[in-house]
């Protein structure tokens, strides 16, 4: 070490892989000095083998300001709406809490998510809307471990008893909303009911994504959605068929361009748009079913309010009935595991029984040599009184039988 005095303060020097280091300590004492200019040393050496001073970790307001919902929204804004939006609202509702918010990264998890979850439950906030905003708070903690701001990803659990949209509609209930639905939404049911879409990937419908030769009826091709999975291709039905092809025709046979267009930021429909209107077709269908069992002194069979979403449920429930295969089933509907598609297709006893029989000729098949031998060894059944001994013939392909067990059989 190389420690010289200049006027009254200390300064050092050294060389450092060739060059040469030298600075000012602003001290009067050697060996505070001497300590600062192995300090300085020491961080040269940290940073020669990849060892980093750690960085302040942020506090979760300053993570989401700075990093995470600039990140969201430059990610999901324009490519999927609904995405952006989820995670804005769940930004919000995470800084509402101050504690929470103010908390450094790596002292988030478990605790803290406690205390939030009993912050919005006080509020009157519902279990699925709580652990919304958990999943968030999850995805952010998974970025900041991809960013580097953290080495481990604290643990936030979810909070049990979620109601999840497990609606499915009957035919009569479809036939009823339907008939008291405005002429957009009536037309936007049908697309969701009969192709099982999410209502987003059904508003971003576009002309030049529909082909009108391809499969039965025509095809329609999904280019945007909420995974990788959502690009796929679906196909009409008879009743699609004919409600887009009228909207088509009304609408001077476009080549390009939304089907819903609508004077919204975007240039089409969106959940604000049919919200109104999907409410009054439940009150004016239930007015209408308490007037009839009036009339007929009947108690009335209201229908119980369901979301949009629930008729991709419905598609997807009918379509698992149907028999359709898991993969198959897991294409149409856009899901990126087949995991997903489990809750909707269950195996049918009568397929399981064609799959085990379309493997006759088989070695564990049913071989004509296996039904001979079958048959021989029904033939040699023998009664005695009201005892009945079996006897099978030996394969030819068995171990020779040890002579202590012919002892014991005699």
């Amino acid at each position: 070490m190389s420690i010289w005095k200049r006027g009254k303060v200390y300064w050092y020097k050294f060389t450092w892989h060739g060059e040469l280091i030298r600075h000012s300590t602003k001290q009067g004492n050697a060996v505070v000095a001497r300590q600062m200019e192995a300090a300085h040393r020491t961080a040269l050496a940290k940073g020669e083998v990849g060892i980093r001073e750690r960085k302040p970790v942020p506090t979760l307001r300053e993570f989401f300001d700075d990093r995470f919902e600039p990140w969201a929204k430059s990610t999901f804004e324009k490519s999927c709406p609904g995405n952006w939006l989820w995670y804005r609202a769940g930004i919000r509702a995470l800084l509402r809490y101050k504690p929470l918010a103010g908390a450094k990264l790596d002292s988030v998890g478990n605790e803290l998510a406690a205390e939030f979850t009993a912050f919005r439950q006080a509020e009157g906030r519902q279990v699925s809307t709580i652990n919304s905003a958990l999943r968030v708070l999850r995805s952010s903690l998974a970025r900041a471990v991809e960013w580097g701001v953290l080495n481990v990803r604290p643990k936030v659990s979810m909070l049990p008893g979620e109601r999840k949209r497990e609606t499915v509609v009957t035919a009569e209930q479809e036939q009823i909303y339907l008939q008291f639905c405005s002429e957009l939404l009536r037309n936007v049911a049908v697309v969701l009911i009969d192709t099982g879409m999410r209502p987003d990937e059904c508003y971003r419908m576009r002309w030049e994504n529909i082909d009108w030769k391809d499969g039965n009826h025509g095809t329609v091709l999904i280019t945007h959605g909420k995974t990788a999975a959502a690009r796929r291709t679906l196909y009409q039905t008879t009743r699609m068929r004919f409600t887009l092809e009228t909207l088509w025709e009304i609408a001077g046979k476009p080549s390009h361009g939304w089907v819903w267009p609508a004077p919204t930021k975007s240039g089409h429909i969106d959940h604000s748009s049919l919200k109104k209107q999907h409410a009054r077709a439940f009150r004016e269908a239930n007015a209408h079913i308490k007037a009839e069992a009036k009339k007929a002194n009947q108690k009335p069979k209201l229908l119980k309010p369901w979301v949009l979403y629930s008729f991709r449920h419905t598609f997807l429930t009918r379509l698992g009935k149907s028999g359709c295969n898991i993969w198959t089933h897991a294409r149409l509907a856009g899901h990126s595991s087949i995991e997903m598609s489990l809750r909707y297709v269950h195996m049918d006893e009568n397929a399981a029984v064609d799959a085990i029989s379309s493997m006759a000729g088989h070695k564990i098949g049913h071989s004509a040599q296996n039904e001979e031998i079958r048959e021989e060894t029904e033939s040699m059944k023998v009664e005695e009184g009201n005892e009945v001994t079996w006897r099978a013939r030996r394969d030819s392909n068995s171990r020779p039988i040890a002579p202590e067990a012919i002892a014991l059989s005699n």
